[in-house]
């Protein structure tokens, strides 16, 4: 597969959480993706363990909430930006990026003091892009 060049910013789409054209950081730092959520509460279902969380799919539009639900699929100890340690729920994805599709693992936390929702970490890119920091949107032309 030919590695396609990103930007420091890209437009993705999180179909299992009916999330589209969502303003994405690239971060070749950050091992793991991150997603900024809300009102983390956990429930069981098929007796497995499942979350419900709010999110803001509209970085223009704060006030517009959806709630949406998602399996966990473990817990992961995370050293964020600001060099505290937190656990984090991990949930698994389908990302799509210019037309491509796949799963990816997520980690829900509090971005509210970020200027992005979401941070695409280098396990997500692995083997799909090539980054290049100096522009933004080279996927979609929207620079």
């Amino acid at each position: 597969m030919t590695k396609k060049i990103v930007g420091a910013v890209e437009l993705c789409d999180l179909p299992k959480l009916a999330i589209t054209d969502l303003n994405v950081r690239v971060d070749t730092g950050a091992a793991t993706s991150s997603l900024h959520v809300d009102n983390i509460e956990e429930f069981e279902k098929d007796n497995e363990l499942w979350i419900t969380f709010d999110i803001h799919p509209d970085i223009h539009d704060v006030k517009r909430i959806v709630r949406r639900e998602a399996k966990v699929e473990g817990k992961k100890r995370v050293k964020s930006s600001t060099a505290t340690r937190e656990k984090r729920y991990v949930i698994i994805t389908p990302i799509i990026m210019d037309g491509d599709q796949w799963n990816i693992q997520l980690t829900l936390t509090d971005r509210s003091e970020m200027t992005y929702l979401m941070l695409l970490g280098r396990e997500a890119m692995s083997g799909h892009f090539i980054v290049d920091p100096e522009h933004d949107f080279l996927l979609t032309g929207k620079d």
